[in-house]
């Protein structure tokens, strides 16, 4: 049963990334009906993220309070019901505003697929299960190019939307029959409860572990969002892709995303099983995905086959390190508080995304080259790894001791 939870859940977030794909994959053909600019296009981003941020964090602290299966419900209906929205929009700013619904509506799906991992898996086994579920992301987003290219191909871009948002509904109804909590299996020992009934909101944002956390979540999905949401629009804009040429092959970055999320929950938990700390089976597999990270610099270098091989190794990492980032809450708190700390680091990566994102419109609308903006994402994921490393202190379950020193 907890894994059929695990695989419900990862249809949950296949879906989140198909309907945030949708804008960016869509673009060339919404541009015919809504002129927009590059700056404008990074503005939507900005109006997806910043509701995205605030929500991830009080979408959290909500899932902690009412509960897993009631808060995804809330959380799906709203998230898909704003995705239909975007194909009513005439103008920019209706554009915006739909965007903007759809940020609040998702931020609370990594909140909660930590809380089911956090109620159903044991330990030693967290990081495969956060490894599938962060695997979704690849499936949404390996469906959407050429799902998305049917549909505009035939049905127009606004059916999209529409399309997209009738299988959220469809989810809601399926999760709504089959989930149930585990609250009890995830708050098992005395020490546990103490900690448990003691750890506030403001306890949760004042401690160190939590803070270095979001801030390499930030750097992390500076870069993430970056790629997620440019990625299309740099083949259209500079290798030249129309529909059919995304369709056919930008899917294939994402698939590998899906594979490095899964690889590297299952190496983490590898290592756990061989006898290696928490510690070291989090942080290896963190530093290994952040290592190659680099390779991004090299794409406006390289033919465009090339290009899509360093765009998939940078995938590959790059959800190897969202699994475990997203893990650590699972590792580190309890149950009552795993909703609240996963939703500030959440929170962290999304406003990181939303400034990085109007920064590259800038640049780019100013002269500025993606070769620039690929060197400084390049980077990002290993100045994030050095401050786990430096300043993150041990990866290990949270004492009574650790709440008393904040």
């Amino acid at each position: 049963m907890q894994w059929y939870f695990v695989a419900l859940v990862t249809a949950a977030i296949a879906i989140s990334y198909f309907d945030r794909q949708t804008l960016p994959v869509a673009i060339s053909a919404i541009q015919r009906t809504i002129p927009l600019s590059d700056q404008q296009f990074s503005w939507l981003q900005f109006a997806f993220l910043i509701p995205y941020a605030a929500l991830y964090a009080g979408g959290g602290r909500m899932l902690d309070i009412v509960g897993t299966r009631r808060g995804f419900i809330l959380i799906m209906l709203w998230w898909s019901a704003a995705c239909a929205l975007h194909g009513l929009a005439m103008n920019f700013g209706f554009l915006l505003g739909a965007r903007c619904l759809l940020g609040m509506g998702e931020g609370g799906a990594f909140p909660a697929a930590t809380r089911v991992v956090a109620e159903w898996i044991p330990p030693h086994q967290r990081s495969t299960a956060m490894g599938i579920i962060n695997a979704g992301t690849a499936v949404g987003s390996v469906l959407a190019p050429p799902l998305i290219g049917i549909i505009l191909l035939t049905l127009g871009w606004r059916m999209v939307f529409f399309a997209a948002g009738a299988v959220g509904f469809a989810w809601v109804i399926w999760w709504s029959i089959v989930y149930r909590g585990n609250n009890e299996a995830s708050i098992s020992t005395l020490e546990a409860r103490l900690v448990a009934r003691q750890l506030s909101f403001v306890d949760v944002l004042s401690m160190r572990k939590v803070q270095v956390l979001v801030f390499a979540k930030f750097m992390s999905d500076s870069a993430w969002y970056f790629y997620l949401f440019w990625l299309p629009k740099y083949l259209y804009d500079v290798r030249g892709f129309d529909v059919k040429h995304v369709s056919y092959y930008a899917w294939i970055p994402y698939a590998a995303s899906g594979v490095g999320s899964f690889l590297g929950g299952w190496f983490s938990s590898a290592l756990l099983r061989r006898g290696r700390s928490l510690d070291f089976s989090r942080k290896f597999v963190l530093g290994l995905s952040a290592l190659f990270m680099p390779v991004v610099m090299l794409v406006p270098h390289v033919p465009v086959g090339w290009a899509l091989v360093l765009f998939s190794i940078a995938f590959f990492c790059q959800q190897s390190w969202s699994g475990l980032i997203m893990t650590l809450p699972a590792d580190i708190f309890p149950l009552s508080a795993v909703g609240s700390v996963s939703g500030l680091i959440g929170f962290g990566g999304a406003i990181g995304g939303a400034i990085f994102g109007v920064v590259a419109g800038f640049l780019l609308s100013r002269g500025f080259g993606y070769g620039t903006l690929f060197f400084v994402v390049g980077t990002f994921h290993l100045i994030g790894f050095l401050a786990i490393l430096l300043l993150g202190g041990k990866v290990q379950p949270l004492r009574t001791p650790d709440l008393l020193s904040t």
